[in-house]
């Protein structure tokens, strides 16, 4: 059987949300939209699944936080789905894809056809299995995308009370679950190649003091190594992690947070890529006519920096499918949409922290305010200086009022005369903006 539409939005996480948000809004009509999306359940918004889905008390669950509601947004159960005439396949994956025909297939032998496809299918863990590292296989050892990988984690955690648990890896994940399941009183090690945490985005003093915070709430970090073996119980449950300098950690419970890969694979050789990515324009076009790719996959223009990147964070994964949604109608009508013009944006949150980081993290680098670990209201920030002007901000602990002023600051780039006079004022110089 051929179930034919449309629109084909294939993927089910952040980015088809929003997309059918916007979608509804531009008036699509009943029976024309399709989502296709491997997992069971509606859209929702991922980043709850490393946060409060894991609480020790009173944690969240879907429906609580299906898409829209991590940006303010209408919570879009799946009934609203129906009542907007969009037909969800979930548990559905697509094994196949013939962009030139305009085709798709599923594992269950499901034949789809379309008029646009947006693709949208994100990223997948990488897993230590890939490496063949030795007992990576073992019971309990968890990787954390979907919801089924998160009900997983949460029924470990409640079996094994006061566990030993080693997190590998230093970056969002990494952070973000080894605070909650110190929540949950697990001993709580932490294990990651490189100088610092967060490499990719902070300085090592901005990691020095998330670093500090989390040694003063017991959790062991070992940094400068990595994970190279598991041994299993008699159960085939992990009981031991390996580390590359020799040391060996008891472990009841492992969590890898080493990163993710763009799932392409199904569109290799039939569209252009770059930077790991689906290439595409400032309107999510891509090298293929009627196909759009967003969210994690895509490698888009970033007009800020006149740069070409790849953006894996859900803030990008709402922003391009909304931008894509707009012009799919804006074709049909013959209106014109505007480019992206996207202002890189990170978060994250945990025990009492809360950061944020707008813009780009290259040139020197100014620390201003509080960042002693062992303070009670720690906030500090840091600017990112190039060609003497600013070009990326970061807050821990702003309100809602200084997160907008160095978002601000990092979409004007202001030139900057005195990095010492930079420093003194701190987040003053962004409320001047």
């Amino acid at each position: 059987m051929v179930h034919s539409f449309k629109y084909i939005l294939i993927g089910g996480g952040v980015s088809a949300g929003y997309a059918a948000r916007e979608f509804v809004k531009q008036g699509v009509h009943p029976g024309e939209l399709a989502i296709i999306s491997k997992e069971a359940v509606a859209p929702y918004e991922r980043p709850a699944l490393s946060k409060a889905y894991l609480f020790p008390e009173s944690p969240a669950r879907l429906p609580g936080f299906h898409t829209c509601v991590g940006s303010g947004g209408e919570r879009l159960l799946p009934e609203w789905y129906s009542e907007k005439g969009i037909q969800l396949y979930l548990s559905t994956e697509i094994v196949s894809a013939d962009l030139a025909a305009k085709f798709l297939k599923s594992a269950n032998g499901e034949h789809f056809d379309y008029q646009t496809l947006v693709i949208a299918t994100g990223s997948a863990v990488i897993r230590l299995t890939d490496f063949g590292v030795i007992g990576a296989n073992a019971k309990n050892i968890f990787y954390l995308r979907e919801v089924d990988d998160a009900d997983k984690l949460y029924e470990a955690i409640k079996r094994k009370k006061n566990a030993k648990a080693v997190v590998v890896g230093g970056g969002y994940i990494g952070l973000e679950l080894s605070a909650v399941l110190k929540l949950n009183d697990l001993d709580v090690t932490m294990v990651y190649p490189e100088p610092w945490c967060m490499p990719r985005l902070f300085t090592s003093e901005i990691a020095a003091f998330y670093e500090g915070y989390y040694a003063n709430k017991g959790i062991n970090i070992i940094k400068g190594t990595v994970a190279v073996g598991f041994t299993a119980n008699s159960d085939g449950e992990v009981k031991e992690v390996k580390l590359k300098d020799g040391r060996v950690l008891e472990a009841d419970i492992v969590i890898v947070g080493v990163g993710g890969r763009p799932q392409i694979s199904l569109f290799k050789g039939q569209v252009e890529e770059q930077h790991g990515g689906i290439k595409t324009d400032s309107f999510f076009k891509t090298s293929v006519p009627d196909v759009y790719a967003v969210g994690d996959v895509a490698t888009f223009p970033l007009k800020l920096y006149n740069d070409v990147r790849r953006v894996e964070h859900v803030d990008h994964a709402r922003k391009s499918a909304e931008q894509a949604a707009k012009v799919i109608f804006a074709a049909d009508v013959r209106k014109s949409v505007e480019e992206y013009d996207y202002l890189p944006y990170f978060y994250s949150r945990s025990f009492d922290l809360s950061w944020q980081f707008y813009g780009d993290n290259v040139g020197e680098t100014v620390l201003f305010g509080d960042n002693d670990p062992a303070s009670s209201k720690p906030k500090f920030g840091t600017y990112w200086i190039k060609e003497g002007k600013v070009v990326g901000a970061f807050l821990e602990g702003g309100t809602p009022d200084e997160n907008k002023a160095i978002a601000k600051v990092a979409r004007a780039k202001p030139a900057v005369e005195d990095v010492n006079q930079l420093a003194e004022e701190g987040l003053s110089f962004a409320s001047k903006i």
